[in-house]
């Protein structure tokens, strides 16, 4: 396929999606659906030659076919299990081939007037506050893949927290795709609404326990109001052969904190675009990630921090473990505009490449337009600190648990920033059984 067949593919299969909405494509919704849709035969695809895609070639993802309706496919309650990290001390949504399954899910004793549901229930009944959201903060006219996955939205997760109420146990989305067969795409769309003086903690979670080859394109909006926090982790632990898109748009209110923490192992191919803004004075935000790649993996992350108003702080922290030939991209960009005086932001992006064939891009950007302000910004891209191996190796530590422990360390230094300590000791296992083989 080329690049201009690939988004035809999507245009012409388009009907047939709507075939299998059950009737739903007479909804006032399906509207924005086929909004999105002339939004996307509109658009160009990506290419190198598009500054914000210049490291990043999607060539290896247009040569296939995916089935825009995935299969319903059955799967064990023990395979969810292998993805917990708990007994089951939290709230759980599972989302199978893009499907919310119900019978897998467990969502009791949540908070009265708090809602957790499908995507695809809110649709149905015309929730308001999903109209008065959706695609507010994700905006689809310049965004080739966000503008599909509109035009493709059939689920995901919706959550609504009301004024003044706290969810005190994390709330764990995960989205397991099982191709089997055959390629599939799956198009997930997650709407969080924390209203003012609320607090909630969210767990994002794409896995899967084959290598088949399948996309998931998803976005997710997070509104903030007033006062509110909102913890956020991402883990991406997909298929080695699947291909990951994901776009998070946040907006923050006035003195409002969150929080976003992104680890990711899985896909051949994976883009991470996030963004926060703003909107009112007080607010802070921090963003860790923390990827691992291998073999030929290509993972990028592009980062937008908007200051839009003054008083506000952020405080951005990439890390990046690089073996074989790997490649990775991390572009990120804090705008300071004039109006926002007293602005505090920190930048870094910290990489290791473990082999001389593997490949990272790294370009912090600071915009500032305003002349009271504290920002910095850097990055580093190298091989392990051969002094501290030596100095290991000096007490008698071999060179391979010598290497291990220099790149747990350097890893564990984001993980310690997530809250949730059965999360963390989750995330623990993950980079022990990777680099102490």
């Amino acid at each position: 396929m080329t690049e201009t067949e690939f988004k035809q593919w999507f245009i012409n299969n388009f009907q047939n999606f709507e075939k299998n909405l059950n009737g739903e494509k007479t909804s006032s919704f399906h509207l924005i659906r086929k909004d999105a849709l002339s939004k996307f035969s509109s658009l160009n695809v990506p290419t190198t030659k598009d500054e914000e895609w210049k490291y990043t070639s999607i060539s290896p993802l247009v040569k296939h076919s995916f089935n825009v309706i995935p299969p319903k496919v059955e799967i064990a309650s023990e395979l969810v299990g292998k993805f917990l990290f708990d007994q089951l001390e939290h709230h759980l949504m599972v989302f199978v081939n893009g499907e919310f399954r119900k019978d897998l899910s467990k969502l009791d004793e949540l908070p009265q007037t708090v809602e957790v549901t499908s995507l695809s229930n809110a649709i149905k009944n015309n929730h308001p506050a999903l109209l008065n959201h959706f695609g507010k903060y994700a905006e689809d006219s310049n965004n080739l893949f966000t503008a599909l996955n509109s035009a493709y939205t059939k689920d995901g997760a919706f959550i609504l927290i009301p004024k003044g109420k706290v969810v005190e146990d994390p709330i764990h989305i995960i989205f397991i795709n099982k191709a089997e067969n055959e390629s599939l795409v799956t198009q997930p769309r997650n709407l969080f609404i924390a209203e003012e003086n609320s607090q909630l903690t969210i767990i994002e979670h794409y896995a899967s326990d084959d290598d088949g080859i399948y996309f998931s394109n998803s976005v997710t909006e997070i509104y903030l109001g007033e006062n509110t926090f909102v913890d956020h982790i991402k883990l991406q632990e997909e298929s080695k052969k699947a291909f990951h898109i994901a776009r998070m748009e946040v907006d923050q209110e006035r003195n409002s904190n969150f929080s976003s923490h992104m680890i990711s192992t899985g896909a051949v191919f994976s883009r991470n675009e996030f963004t926060t803004r703003f909107n009112g004075e007080g607010g802070e935000s921090m963003l860790n990630g923390l990827f691992m790649i291998d073999g030929e993996q290509f993972f990028d992350a592009h980062t937008m921090i908007d200051h839009a108003k003054p008083y506000c702080n952020s405080h951005e922290h990439y890390k990046g473990i690089l073996e074989d030939k790997a490649r990775g991209v991390f572009n990120g960009k804090v705008m300071v505009r004039p109006d926002a005086q007293k602005t505090n932001a920190f930048q870094e992006n910290n990489t290791i490449l473990l082999s001389d064939d593997a490949v990272m891009n790294s370009k912090p950007q600071l915009e500032i337009f305003a002349d009271d302000v504290k920002c910095s910004h850097g990055a580093t891209v190298g091989k392990l600190n051969e002094e501290a191996k030596f100095y290991l190796k000096s007490r008698g530590i071999g060179e391979e648990a010598a290497t291990a422990m220099l790149i747990h360390a350097f890893a564990s230094d984001v993980i310690t920033t997530i809250k949730i300590e059965a999360l963390r000791d989750y995330l623990e296992k993950i980079i022990t059984q990777k680099f102490n083989q």
